[in-house]
C-alpha cells in the first residue's frame, strides 16, 4: 500500500513537470521511441489522443498531441505499426479535445 502511495505522488510530480507531447512520426521503426498502433474503438486504446492544431496546446501527458514536421523538434518520435501486436501502447484519434486522455494508466511511463 506505501509502495502504490509512493508511485502515485512520484507519477504526479512527473506529470506536472512534462512538457505537451510533441511527436513525429517515423518511417523506420528503428529512428523511434515508441511504436504504436490505431485502434478503431476507443475503449481499446490505451490512450485516446487529440491531435492539435498548434503546439502550444498539446500539454502535458494527457493525449494531446501535436505533430512536427521534424524530428528534432519533437519530444518522442513514434512509428505506426501494422498491427497491434508490434505495438507498445494502443492509440485511438478522436475528433473532440476534451475526450483525450490515459485509458490504461500504467503505460504513461511511455510518453515521460
Amino acid at each position: 500500500m506505501n509502495k502504490l502511495y509512493t508511485l502515485s505522488i512520484f507519477q504526479l510530480l512527473i506529470s506536472s513537470f512534462c512538457h505537451g507531447q510533441q511527436v513525429f512520426s517515423c518511417d523506420n521503426k528503428y529512428d523511434t521511441d515508441i511504436t504504436v498502433f490505431v485502434v478503431e474503438n476507443k475503449y481499446d486504446a490505451d490512450l485516446v489522443v487529440f491531435k492539435t492544431e498548434n503546439k502550444y496546446d498539446a500539454e502535458g501527458n494527457k493525449g494531446l498531441w501535436f505533430f512536427t514536421a521534424n524530428k528534432y523538434d519533437a519530444k518522442k518520435k513514434i512509428y505506426f505499426a501494422e498491427n497491434k501486436y508490434a505495438a507498445d501502447l494502443l492509440i485511438y484519434f478522436d475528433e473532440n479535445k476534451y475526450n483525450a486522455g490515459w485509458r490504461i494508466r500504467t503505460k504513461m511511463y511511455l510518453l515521460f
